[in-house]
C-alpha cells in the first residue's frame, strides 16, 4: 500500500465516522423538518462552506507547475467541462439517493434502513464486474463477512418487507452508482471543486422539490439549526469532499467496505450521545465489520 492510498483510506474512514454520527443527528432533524427541506438546507450550507476553500485552492493552483506532473497524470485542476459534468452528475445522483433514503426511513425502522442501505458493499463489486474492475477472492470474502456483520449490527427488528424497505434498497443501488461515478471522475478533475458543485446541484434540486411538495417553516428550520449545521458543514461539506478525494487510487469495492463502517459508528455514537447500550449482537457486528475491512486490504499489495 502506498502512502497516498493509506492517506485516502484514512479520509474514507473519517467519512464513515462523520456519516455514522450523522444518523443520530439526522433523526433529530426529522422531528422538526421534512426530508426535502433537510436535503436542501444541509446541501446549500455544505456548498457555502466549501466556497472559501475552493477560492484558496484556486489561488494556490496558479503557482502550480503543471509541466512537472507525470504524463500519465490525467487530473485537470482547472475549471473545465468535465468538472461541471462530473459535479452535476454526482449532485443529481446524490439527491436521488438521499431522497429515497430520507423518505424510506419514514416508513421503515432505522435498523433495517441501515442494513439495506449498506447493501452497496455488494452492489458495487457486482457492477464493477461489468466495468472491468479487478476483484480478488479476499475482497469477496470481506464483502461477505461485512454483510454478516451488518446483519448482526442492524437487524434486530421484524424481517417483514415494507414500502420503506424497497425505497431504501433503491437508495443503496443509487449510492452504488454514486461511488462508481466518483471513481471515474476523481482521477480526471479536482475533487474539492467537484464536491462543491455536487452539493450546489443537490441543494438546488432539493429547493425545487421542497417548494413543490413541502411547506417549509422558518421557525422549524431554526429549531433544527444544530443538526442542519452538522449535516451541512460536516456530513456534506467535509465528508463528501473526503469521499471524493479519498476514492482516488482506491478500488471502489474497498472504498464501499470502508464507507459501510458508518453503520458501526452509528451504533457507537448512539451509545455515546443517546446513552444507548450496545448489545452483544451489535458488538459482534462491529468486530466482523472491522475484520472485513482489514481483510479487504490484502489485495491492495498488488497493483489494481
Amino acid at each position: 500500500m502506498t502512502k497516498l492510498q493509506a492517506r485516502n483510506l484514512s479520509l474514507l474512514f473519517m467519512t464513515s465516522l462523520i456519516w455514522g454520527i450523522a444518523f443520530v443527528v439526522q433523526s433529530v432533524a426529522m422531528d422538526y423538518i421534512k426530508p426535502y427541506t433537510y436535503i436542501f438546507s444541509r446541501s446549500i450550507i455544505g456548498g457555502l462552506f466549501l466556497i472559501p476553500f475552493v477560492m484558496i485552492m484556486s489561488k494556490r493552483e496558479k503557482n502550480i507547475n503543471y509541466e512537472s506532473y507525470e504524463k500519465n497524470d490525467t487530473i485537470n485542476f482547472k475549471f473545465s467541462k468535465t468538472l461541471f459534468i462530473g459535479g452535476a452528475l454526482c449532485g443529481i445522483i446524490l439527491f436521488v439517493a438521499s431522497a429515497f433514503q430520507q423518505i424510506g426511513i419514514l416508513t421503515t425502522t432505522p435498523g433495517k434502513a441501515g442494513f439495506i442501505t449498506a447493501f452497496y458493499i455488494i452492489i458495487v463489486p457486482v457492477l464493477g464486474i461489468f466495468l472491468k474492475k479487478k476483484t480478488t477472492i479476499f475482497l469477496w470474502i470481506g464483502v461477505g463477512i461485512a454483510l454478516v456483520g451488518l446483519y448482526f449490527l442492524c437487524m434486530s427488528e421484524s424481517l417483514a418487507i415494507k414500502t420503506g424497505d424497497i425505497l431504501v434498497f433503491i437508495c443503496a443501488f443509487i449510492f452504488s452508482l454514486h461511488i462508481l461515478v466518483i471513481d471515474y471522475f476523481t482521477v480526471r478533475v479536482d475533487g474539492l471543486k467537484m464536491a462543491c458543485i455536487q452539493l450546489w446541484v443537490c441543494g438546488l434540486i432539493g429547493l425545487f422539490m421542497m417548494l413543490i411538495f413541502e411547506t417549509p417553516s422558518l421557525k422549524n428550520i431554526l429549531m433544527a439549526w444544530k443538526p442542519i449545521l452538522y449535516g451541512g458543514m460536516l456530513s456534506s461539506g467535509v465528508a463528501y469532499t473526503f469521499q471524493i478525494i479519498g476514492q482516488k487510487d482506491i478500488n471502489p469495492t474497498v472504498a464501499s467496505l470502508v464507507l459501510s463502517f458508518e453503520s458501526v459508528f452509528a451504533v457507537i455514537s448512539g451509545a455515546i450521545i443517546l446513552k444507548q447500550i450496545m448489545t452483544s449482537r451489535e458488538t459482534i457486528g462491529c468486530v466482523l465489520m472491522f475484520g472485513a475491512i482489514i481483510l479487504a486490504q490484502i489485495p491492495s499489495k498488488t497493483k489494481d
